[in-house]
Formats: structure tokens, C-alpha cells, sequence
């Protein structure tokens, strides 16, 4: 029996717009009416989520920053995981040394360098020029997308961020370069401290080894002492397997990567088609019978 289901943002429950549909709304408070758990579980922030949760009424769990925050769903924090803030500053310096966008996730603001939105319309350029023929819309959506996250603090350089009292969860790169984000998984990759992650084709993400979204998922089920045989995970990306891999179900949307749908116990329609109301639907009608 389910009893706690946890949805993945991007990709899965927003649709191609960024928003929430009527459809998945509605089946998420249905779904909370007969008594299941909801979880947010998403690489974007938690003051970002509840930007967009404005006038849905919507209030549940969310696991924010790929795992490195967990706040109830009254907006309180139950638990984080701040990477270690001299790794975090040697990170950031080696990524603005080398032109890539960053951004860093704090528990107020995502710190984001002032040129960064030029450096990549440079990149956006550049890849225009060299191929004439490449359908430009797909890369604009992907750029659309990064920037329409709520939040933003814009410095000169990460320097400006490094004698603040704040805890850094989770760093974020952007590149339209195929062999940068590649670059960038073989240089941190290793790292024993850290953990390194996707939520889509242009970027990589690094969190404290601790964090991720499946080890928050256990500890929700933990706190409201929920078996993990009686969860349910959404996702879409590559940063969605560590909860997909310890759910007692797990649900790929129809729009995810190939990898997520191999290793999910079933795939849904798309995140255009409301594929995770069809998976809530689904649930209710079984509750029933």
C-alpha cells in the first residue's frame, strides 16, 4: 500500500512552461485527501519551490538542492548538508577561472556571477556561427529554463560571497560545451566529499557526499515511519536515480533520459501529458478496489 509518493520538478511535475497543471494539481490534493505523503524532490531550491507553489494552495515536503535540505511542509528545516565551504570556494574559483556559469545554492539566495547570463549567450553564439543549420530553439528553452528559477543574487565574483556566514548546498555549473560539462564530471567527479550529478544535457551539479535525494527520501520515510516498500518516486534525470533505486516503486516520465527509464519499475506519459497525475489516478483507483 502507498503511502508516500515523491515527485521530481523539473521534467516531471512542471510542465515545458515551468508550471504546474490543472491535472497534476488536482491529483496531488486528491492524493493528499486520502491520506498520502507528498515530497518534492528537486535540485532547485526551497524558497524557489514555494515561489512556484504561490497560489496552488499546495503545501507538502520538499527535499530542496538534490537532497541537501529537507523542509516540512509548514516551510520549516528539518535537516541540511552544506558542503564544506573551503571545498566549495576552491570549486568556485577553479569554475570562474575557467569560464564556466555557476550558481550556488544558500539557504536565502542563489549566488550567480554578474557576467554569467553573457558568458553563455557567448557560448550561444559561438555555437550558432559554427553550425548554421542547428535548430537554436531547443538550446534557448534549456537557457529559458536555468534562468527561470526565483532567487537569484548576482556578485562580481564568488570572492565577494567568501567572508559570509552561509551554508553553500549545492553548486551548479551551466555549459553549452559539450567537453566543459564533460571537463567537469572527470575533474570532480573523484572527489571522496562530494557527489556529482545531472538534471539535464548542459550542466553538473556537486553536493556533500551526504546529500542526495534518495538519502532524503529515507529520512522522510523514517520520520513519519513510512517502510520505503510503500514509497513511490517520479523522476525524469539522471539526478533522480538515487531516489528512483530506493522507492518501493519507481515511475519514469515518459520524457526521461533512457538510463531512468531502464532502471524504473514502469515509465508514464510525458510531463506535457500530465504524467504524474495519470500515475496518482492510477494509485486512487487502486486504493479503491
Amino acid at each position: 500500500m502507498t503511502r508516500l509518493i515523491a515527485i521530481d520538478l523539473d521534467g516531471t511535475l512542471l510542465n515545458h512552461h515551468n508550471e504546474i497543471s490543472k491535472e497534476n494539481l488536482e491529483a496531488i490534493k486528491k492524493a493528499q485527501q486520502e491520506g498520502i505523503e507528498v515530497v518534492i524532490a528537486t535540485g532547485r531550491a526551497h524558497f524557489d519551490v514555494l515561489k512556484i507553489f504561490e497560489g496552488t494552495e499546495l503545501r507538502t515536503w520538499i527535499i530542496g538542492a538534490n537532497g541537501a535540505t529537507i523542509h516540512f511542509p509548514d516551510g520549516t528545516l528539518y535537516h541540511s548538508q552544506p558542503i564544506e565551504r573551503q571545498r566549495a570556494y576552491d570549486i568556485l574559483k577553479d569554475l570562474e577561472e575557467n569560464g564556466y556559469y555557476y550558481e550556488v545554492f544558500t539557504d536565502h539566495c542563489i549566488y550567480t556571477p554578474q557576467n554569467g547570463r553573457e558568458l553563455l549567450q557567448i557560448e550561444l553564439d559561438r555555437i550558432k556561427s559554427a553550425n548554421p543549420a542547428i535548430e537554436i530553439e531547443e538550446l534557448q528553452h534549456a537557457l529559458t529554463k536555468q534562468f527561470s528559477q526565483h532567487g537569484f543574487c548576482f556578485v562580481n565574483s564568488y570572492s565577494d560571497i567568501v567572508d559570509q556566514d552561509i551554508n553553500i548546498y549545492n553548486l551548479l555549473a551551466f555549459s553549452f560545451s559539450e567537453e566543459k560539462v564533460a571537463q567537469g564530471f572527470e575533474k570532480y567527479g573523484h572527489y571522496d566529499d562530494l557527489t556529482i550529478v545531472t538534471s539535464a544535457q548542459h550542466n553538473f551539479e556537486l553536493e556533500h557526499k551526504n546529500a542526495s535525494k534518495g538519502i532524503a527520501l529515507k529520512k522522510v520515510a523514517h520520520f513519519l515511519q513510512i517502510p520505503l516498500t510503500d514509497t513511490i518516486a517520479i523522476g525524469d534525470s539522471m539526478n533522480d536515480v538515487s531516489m528512483l533505486q530506493i522507492a518501493g516503486t519507481s515511475v519514469a516520465m515518459g520524457n526521461a533520459r533512457d538510463e531512468v527509464k531502464e532502471i524504473s519499475d514502469y515509465t508514464t506519459t510525458t510531463n506535457d501529458e500530465h504524467g504524474v497525475a495519470k500515475v496518482l489516478l492510477e494509485l486512487s483507483e487502486e486504493s479503491r478496489n
